[in-house]
């Protein structure tokens, strides 16, 4: 396929927030901000794609402006990781992990979306083949955001419990609401904690019997750095399940990893696209180990993890960032049916942005 256009922009969307809004960020965060990638072929197809960056999401865009777009423009593209890979080596001075392969992650989303529809088929039936896929029935979970204060975190639960939701994640670090949180949504409700490296191999040992009694269906990131594979295959121990992978870029880092932690979670904006998560995924069904995705936004991103969930059974328990935006970008809400989500059978990742919305809260 040529690339025949392509552009990158930023939209911001606000989403209120009770709390403080510093936690998981060192600043408050009371948006989500997504670098949307257009690229558009010979042919007038539109594929898109999506970069991360959270609140520094311009870094992500002045690199696929700057290194990558006027090397695709005029392009002519046969074999997407192939091209992946290329980039990844001419580009590795700038940084082999971080902004610059967010900024190729979200080139690569656009590009296989854009392969997906010129084929006239849903991304996740190119990624398949022949094979069997999934369109409904995934689970999914309610990703709660780091309150700091108990009641805020408890309303929280019972709130997504009240929605529909049948699983949940807390961001908390502290044991007293982790457990008030597990004694308001009862014994039956999967419940992971996610602390984001905040905690440390003594704090997790010293409680490691507390988390076993509240049964939590994993444990994420305990330690910093997060790639950190020695200290974090210390922990493993049976009853606790740990999980990472959110931080890693890149396959390269996964296959370091090796046996570090029970569950891998690659984010398809920052591992450096589809075809970096095929190669991890490729990896993990060797393995024989699970894979829970980190993708929390509402853009291509998410909609390229529905559908790579779809064509790899090993893959569940979709994350959903547990907020309501002033708007959508697209109609998210419609894939949800409870605790499951559905995936859209369109051609190509099936994300088609409402236009007004992307007027309004598009950022100069």
């Amino acid at each position: 396929m040529e690339i025949a256009k392509a552009e990158v922009s930023v939209v911001e969307i606000p989403f209120p927030f009770d709390a403080s809004g510093v936690g998981i960020m060192p600043t408050p965060w009371r948006s989500l901000e997504f670098a949307l990638v257009r690229l558009e072929d010979e042919l007038g197809n539109v594929g898109w794609g999506e970069a991360f960056g959270y609140f520094v999401v311009d870094a992500s865009k002045a690199i696929i402006e700057r290194l990558i777009l006027p090397r695709l423009i005029g392009a002519t593209i046969t074999d997407i990781p192939a091209w992946n890979r290329r980039l990844q080596l001419d580009l590795h001075l700038f940084g082999r992990y971080g902004a610059t392969v967010f900024a190729i992650s979200g080139v690569d989303i656009a590009l296989w979306d854009l392969a997906a529809r010129r084929a006239g088929v849903p991304l996740h039936r190119l990624l398949a083949g022949d094979g069997p896929v999934r369109t409904s029935g995934l689970r999914s979970y309610a990703s709660l955001m780091r309150y700091g204060d108990t009641a805020l975190a408890v309303a929280a639960c019972e709130q997504a419990l009240a929605r529909g939701y049948t699983a949940i994640k807390l961001h908390e670090t502290d044991m007293a609401t982790i457990s008030a949180c597990r004694d308001v949504i009862g014994p039956d409700v999967p419940l992971s904690v996610d602390v984001n490296c905040q905690w440390g191999g003594d704090f997790f040992t010293a409680h490691r019997q507390e988390l076993a009694d509240l049964e939590v269906a994993w444990v994420e990131e305990p330690v910093f750095p997060p790639e950190d594979f020695a200290a974090l295959a210390a922990l493993r121990s049976p009853g606790i399940p740990l999980a990472a992978g959110e931080n890693w870029c890149t396959a390269t880092q996964f296959a370091q990893a090796g046996d570090a932690v029970d569950i891998w979670q690659p984010s398809v904006t920052k591992v450096g696209g589809i075809s970096e998560y095929l190669r991890i995924l490729s990896m993990a069904s060797a393995q024989g180990r699970p894979v829970v995705p980190h993708c929390p936004y509402f853009g291509p991103g998410y909609f390229a993890t529905l559908h790579l969930a779809a064509a790899h059974p090993a893959m569940d328990d979709i994350e959903i960032l547990y907020t309501d935006p002033e708007a959508w970008l697209c109609d998210v809400e419609g894939l949800r049916d409870g605790g499951t989500l559905c995936v859209p059978t369109g051609p190509g990742l099936g994300f088609e942005p409402d236009p007004d919305v992307m007027e309004k809260y598009r950022r100069a």
